[in-house]
């Protein structure tokens, strides 16, 4: 469904620099809000009584992100540039309280370390992405086939508890989520050099910061779930 916001025809004009720096300074802050959301979750003792003292409250939240994350993608384009920022930023404000676990599962050590790793794996491929020649659909579609795949391994895996198969998933999850991230920087630039300005500019860079953030935040706790130090 992100995917729709990506193959309309843009056609007007802006400067390479400004449309993707906002795309990137829109997911950075999303970052940003995330962190924040973390921190403040683990420094509340109502506030992870809520969260993960009651597990309908924690599966609500799990299934609202979702939620808000297909309409976002699907209807961004029926919505003012406002409300679209507004979800933006309350979905990653969620996504923070909900993986705020990991403070209490990793040491914050590697914490660090898998999130320097993860910008610099990040960047690199976005970088890649930017600037090759080679067209990266079918690594894209690939790309997404996969990650449906892990999607119902890991559902199957809630119930078997193997830990073996959570290697697997993590392994095939970080191959997936390097390749889609070249896969939607690629598109980044392509809807940049069709020409986008005004309220389709705005938009635009909202769902490519959105589709960032997700390979960034999915990356990171992919390879933290494989190099990360368990408390």
């Amino acid at each position: 469904m992100r995917d729709q916001v990506f193959s309309r025809n843009y056609a007007s004009t802006t400067s390479e620099t400004s449309f993707i720096s906002k795309v990137y300074g829109w997911m950075a802050l999303a970052l940003v809000v995330t962190a924040v959301m973390s921190m403040v979750t683990i420094s509340s003792e109502a506030l992870l009584q809520l969260v993960y003292g009651n597990q309908i409250v924690f599966y609500v939240l799990i299934f609202g992100e979702l939620g808000l994350v297909m309409y976002l993608s699907s209807s961004i384009h029926k919505m003012s540039s406002l409300t679209a920022k507004v979800m933006f930023f309350i979905y990653a404000a969620l996504n923070g309280v909900t993986i705020s676990y990991i403070f209490f599962a990793f040491t914050a050590t590697s914490i660090a370390q898998v999130f320097f790793i993860t910008a610099g794996t990040f960047g690199i491929m976005s970088v890649y992405g930017m600037t090759t020649k080679r067209d990266l659909t079918s690594v894209g579609n690939l790309a997404m086939m996969a990650l449906l795949g892990i999607i119902i391994a890991s559902v199957v895996n809630i119930f078997l508890g193997s830990s073996t198969m959570d290697y697997i998933i993590s392994f095939i999850g970080v191959i997936v989520f390097v390749g889609l991230t070249a896969y939607d920087a690629q598109k980044i630039k392509r809807i940049n050099d069709s020409g986008i300005t005004g309220e389709l500019a705005t938009k635009g860079s909202i769902i490519g910061a959105l589709s960032l953030y997700l390979d960034f935040i999915n990356l990171f706790l992919m390879l933290l779930r494989l190099f990360g130090d368990r408390k």
